[in-house]
């Protein structure tokens, strides 16, 4: 069995656009992982949707060999994400290292998601290695940047390493320190095998993949293996590790990131987090516990999927299936809607992670389901003294059985330069924020902690945050938990129908302003029908606004040539029964863009 004393597992972590993607580039380069000729920028940004959007959407995991001082060493490397929605992502990636190099981009300095990157590698007690990038660039401040860093990790400034992941300058020095300071791992005495899932994928032939990370003993192909939390067993097919592509191996050793083709078809049976045995010593008298993994995500936003046709309801669920193997965040469970017929409620991280999510069905899948307006997770309490959550507005019961409503609470860092500092506290009154603090980094730079409803969030305050500080500012927020607060329930009648997937719970001395502000968006947005249509908003039974889309005009008359008027009169009024009759008898059909374009907000 191989010594683990050669082994060095790490992460790159960091804000969004400072550099990961392109770091781990060089490093490729460097220790000679790719050939030059198969080289392109942001490799391990495999999904085409990334590299359109310039982010990283998924954790990518690769082995490299490196020779210092006459002696091989093996790195395994995890690109993260930078973005909040994928956080997850992040926190997986972090419970299968022991070392992180945490990136500072030179030109924009220490960022919201740095300082929750650096609390959650700590509290993995990782060892972490500091490194400014960018410094190539004319405007990079790296001084500056340096002492942020500093005061941040406390650690002293020539302890931090300064870098270009374009060039590679210093990349070099940066992989033989994480051989130098990154602790190899160090496996049980037992060798009982013993590997974290953090990730995973599907394969038509091999079934499912599950990417490990071995802390204990050793697996090889042929190895019957049983999966705690699943309590599934499975043949394994093929152990290999990546190059960035899949590699095959003879046997997978303690401390060593690779992957492992289960065989299993059911998707259920592979779980994000578990942990992998051997199916004998499972059965024998060992006592065995499962690794504590890491943190499950809580999905935070909520909307509804339904196929486009009815009969594509299976076939949405298979794609669902599979892309939760990929993505552990989402979240989906069946239901169904009297207007939208059957279909999924969805969780999700963020409003990015739905939006991706989305794109990928389509791309990976060729689905495009329709999807509701996204909500929130509320908790209410019933005069009867229950507790229930609502995950869906049209679920919340009529007022009179509501003793009290909850709102989900998120604890929110802004990083900004100290000149935006009034505008972004107005941002944040009007968001109904609570202000907690404010502290200065560095002369110039700030940090402002807020607590502040998660409805708030989630939907375009990131958007609103970045126009008024001309994108000089970051955000990063926490669930904190619910509390208390006067809400009522908006419902939207089109037609005289409640509409249920267009719902809203809202703040009640802002109902009047929401209500107007939906009925004029859904006139603008509607297509006209051959009857008028009234749009109205409506708390209870009580109407608070109200708009009507005229009906088309259709010149029935037109074909006439003179004669009496009466004549014009008979067809007019029979035209007027018509349009009465197709007004009591007919629906109207909501287009899927008009639910998209209602998810900006005032």
């Amino acid at each position: 069995m191989n010594n683990s004393d050669n082994i060095r597992n790490f992460v790159i972590i960091a804000h969004i656009d400072h550099g990961k993607s392109t770091l781990a580039d060089r490093m490729l380069e460097i220790t000679g992982t790719v050939e030059k000729r198969k080289m392109k920028e942001q490799l391990l940004d495999a999904m085409g949707l990334e590299r359109e959007r310039g982010i990283t959407i998924k954790m990518a995991p690769v082995r490299m060999s490196h020779i210092l001082n006459s002696k091989s060493y093996i790195l395994n490397l995890i690109d993260t994400p930078g973005h909040v929605d994928f956080g997850y992502e992040v926190s997986r990636s972090l419970a299968a290292v022991e070392g992180a190099v945490l990136l500072v981009d030179a030109t924009k300095g220490v960022q919201a998601q740095t300082l929750y990157n650096f609390e959650q590698a700590q509290a993995q007690r990782l060892k972490i290695i500091p490194a400014v990038n960018k410094i190539d660039l004319p405007n990079a401040m790296v001084e500056e940047t340096k002492q942020e860093m500093a005061e941040l990790i406390g650690c002293d400034k020539s302890d931090i390493f300064e870098i270009s992941g374009k060039t590679g300058k210093g990349v070099q020095e940066l992989l033989e320190a994480i051989i130098k300071i990154v602790p190899p791992p160090v496996p049980s005495e037992k060798q009982i095998l013993r590997a974290l899932i953090f990730d995973s994928q599907y394969d038509s032939y091999k079934g499912v993949i599950a990417y490990v990370r071995v802390v204990d003993g050793q697996i090889k192909a042929g190895d019957k293996i049983y999966m705690f939390a699943a309590k599934a067993q499975a043949d394994v097919l093929e152990t290999g590790y990546f190059k960035p592509e899949l590699v095959k191996s003879e046997s997978l050793n303690a401390g060593e990131i690779g992957y492992i083709a289960t065989g299993l078809k059911d998707l259920s049976k592979v779980r994000v987090g578990d942990t992998i045995t051997q199916f004998s010593i499972f059965n024998s008298q060992f006592s065995i516990k499962p690794l504590t993994g890491y943190k499950e995500p809580q999905p935070v936003v909520f909307a509804s999927f339904y196929p486009q046709d009815a009969d594509d309801f299976e076939a949405l669920r298979d794609a669902l299936s599979k892309l939760k193997l990929n993505d552990s965040s989402l979240f989906f469970e069946p239901e169904s809607s009297e207007t939208m017929g059957r279909g999924f409620r969805c969780g999700f991280l963020g409003m990015l992670h739905m939006d991706i999510v989305r794109e990928r069905l389509l791309r990976e899948y060729d689905s495009e389901p329709l999807a509701t307006i996204p909500s929130v997770v509320y908790k209410i309490k019933t005069k009867r003294g229950e507790e229930k959550m609502i995950y869906r507005p049209s679920e919340l019961p009529d007022g009179g059985e509501v003793a009290e409503i909850m709102e989900p609470f998120a604890t929110v860092e802004i990083i900004s330069n100290a000149e935006y500092s009034g505008a972004i506290m107005k941002l944040l009154e009007n968001a109904r924020g609570i202000y907690k603090n404010l502290e200065y980094l560095s002369p110039k730079k700030i940090l402002l902690a807020y607590e502040a409803p998660l409805a708030e969030i989630i939907v375009d305050f990131y958007d609103k945050l970045k126009s008024i500080t001309q994108g000089y500012a970051s955000l990063s927020y926490a669930i904190k938990g619910f509390s208390a607060a006067n809400l009522v329930k908006l419902d939207i009648l089109v037609a005289g129908e409640k509409v249920d997937a267009l719902a809203t719970v809202v703040p009640r001395d802002q109902s009047y302003q929401k209500g107007k502000y939906i009925v004029e968006k859904l006139k603008e947005l509607l297509p006209r029908q051959l009857f008028m249509v009234t749009l109205q908003a409506a708390i209870g039974s009580k109407i608070i606004a109200r708009e009507s889309i005229a009906a088309l005009k259709k010149d029935v008359t037109g074909y006439l040539y003179g004669g009496d008027r009466s004549r014009k009169m008979k067809l007019w009024k029979k035209q007027k029964r018509g349009k009465e009759r197709l007004k009591r008898e007919g629906r109207v059909e909501i287009p899927q863009e008009v639910f998209m374009n209602l998810f900006k907000k005032q």
